[in-house]
């Protein structure tokens, strides 16, 4: 058999599609330059600085000099292993709060809220155009002294429980555990509910009214079906949540006390206070070290294959 070749067609292998020209496979590519070169220069180029600086000694009127001191990233372990473990022990209360909080809001929000649906997600995003600061700051007033939440909790003797378990102290909640966490909760909130109601929202409604076709309780559906499908946004939620609240040290400097400094306060204070940048950069490269640890220990165990 003849082939019929079209005139104007593009030229083609035997037995093959025609072949793209050279500027058309270039284009994606072209595309992701300039994300690539924001990485490059305030992700890359920093990330190199810091782990030169971190291996370097000297001091501040010397100067400092790269001499692969390595020791540097020892000291910081067994001098600040305490902030580091108060650092994850408070992300990981207030991911729990965040998400025992949040997903009945989502919950709702992407399947009960109906025409509401918009005004209660502005309501979620809204306090993100305020201030993160002015946001911390609110939450020293509510959390003072005498002040209505107090006197709520005492009243319900809910201090004599916290202050028991060590979260508070002298009957306060400002500059205790419980404040850090409940500042962390707030302010990371958004970005447990976000993800969630993407995750829910996308649920088929059809597979509700299966399971309630063979008559399986609200429970067993939402066991069986609803939270095995929105685990997606629990996973990214979680993730989205965690590795901020780490770092994080608005809250402790803000809400908390000496005795409740995070990784991050030390971290600052290496920077700007005692000007040790060597052990403020190896702090820096611990903290994202385990962070990256423990996240790839957690999508390891739930992993795409596990969510279905």
């Amino acid at each position: 058999m003849t082939a019929v070749v079209t005139p104007g067609a593009p030229p083609t292998a035997p037995g093959g599609p025609a072949e793209r020209p050279p500027r058309r496979r270039l284009t994606p590519y072209w595309l992701l330059l300039p994300a690539g070169l924001w990485l490059a220069v305030f992700f890359v180029a920093p990330l190199i600085y810091q782990a030169s600086t971190s291996v370097q000694t000297g001091s501040l009127e010397e100067g400092y000099r790269v001499t692969w001191h390595f020791a540097t990233y020892w000291d910081v372990l067994d001098k600040y292993g305490e902030h580091f473990l108060r650092s994850f022990g408070y992300a990981a209360a207030a991911t729990v709060l965040c998400l025992l909080i949040g997903y009945p809001l989502a919950y709702m929000i992407a399947f009960r809220a109906g025409r509401w649906r918009n005004v209660l997600l502005v309501m979620v995003i809204a306090p993100f155009f305020t201030s993160f600061l002015i946001r911390t700051l609110a939450w020293k007033t509510i959390l003072s002294d005498g002040g209505p939440v107090v006197g709520a909790l005492e009243a319900l003797h809910i201090l004599d429980v916290t202050s028991w378990l060590g979260l508070t102290s002298d009957e306060r909640v400002l500059a205790t555990p419980l404040a850090v966490v409940c500042g962390l909760t707030y302010n990371f909130l958004p970005f447990m509910i976000l993800p969630l109601y993407s995750s829910l929202e996308r649920i088929e409604p059809s597979l509700h009214e299966a399971a309630r076709d063979l008559y399986a309780t609200p429970a067993t559906t939402f066991r069986k079906v609803t939270f095995p499908l929105s685990l997606p946004g629990v996973v990214a939620g979680t993730l989205l949540t965690f590795i901020p609240a780490s770092g994080d040290y608005i809250n402790a400097q803000l809400l908390g006390s000496p005795n409740t400094q995070m990784v991050g306060n030390a971290i600052q204070k290496q920077f700007l206070n005692v000007l040790d940048y060597p052990t403020a950069a190896a702090m820096s490269f611990v903290l994202m070290a385990l962070i990256l640890i423990a996240v790839t220990l957690y999508m390891r165990r739930a992993g795409t294959e596990e969510l279905v």
